[in-house]
């Protein structure tokens, strides 16, 4: 019997189930770009992270209409980039809920998406934070419609939930009222 064929070693729902709106390498040769409107994860795992989010005061961004509406309006806002990985886990959700917690100052707006769930808010989210690439999680704070901080997944990746409170309460020190 011969070599199997690459194709034949990797089933096609294995790429599906594990790399929706990622770059997937088949070959060398061949990258194969998935874009598609199903979230990449299950609601049971989303939804007690949305949770841990929203039950603090944030309120979600699910559409590109509430994205562009809600960055647009006069004041500070704050949005948080949520998803799965250990690093939104351990630094980043605790970090902004600690932030929000201990500042004297805080944004005007607590928004929120999630990574590979809320596509297509994220997707527009991501427009607004040009020129810094995808990035998740993420946070950005954003005063009368301007990014004026940007906190990107190289900077939470190792770093401690405090760190990242003290990041953003300077940022709220600087740009909230």
């Amino acid at each position: 019997m011969g070599k199997m064929p690459y194709r034949q070693l990797v089933p096609l729902e294995y790429v599906f189930m594990a790399c929706l709106w990622s770059l997937i390498t088949i070959s060398p040769n061949f990258v194969l770009i998935i874009k598609t409107k199903i979230p990449m994860y299950p609601t049971e795992i989303v939804v007690p992270m949305k949770e841990e989010l929203t039950e603090n005061g944030f309120d979600e961004l699910l559409t590109n209409e509430e994205v562009d509406s809600t960055l647009k309006q006069e004041g500070t806002t704050l949005v948080m980039i949520n998803s799965v990985c250990g690093c939104s886990a351990g630094s980043a959700r605790p970090g902004v809920l600690m932030a929000v917690a201990n500042s004297p100052k805080r944004p005007d707006r607590l928004t929120t998406s999630f990574a590979g769930y809320d596509i297509e808010a994220v997707r527009k989210i991501r427009e607004h934070l040009l020129p810094y690439p995808p990035s998740s999680p993420a946070i950005a704070l954003f005063k009368d419609g301007q990014l004026v901080h940007m906190i990107e997944r190289h900077q939470i990746e190792g770093r401690p939930a405090q760190m990242i409170a003290s990041n953003l309460i300077a940022a709220f020190d600087e740009y909230c009222n």
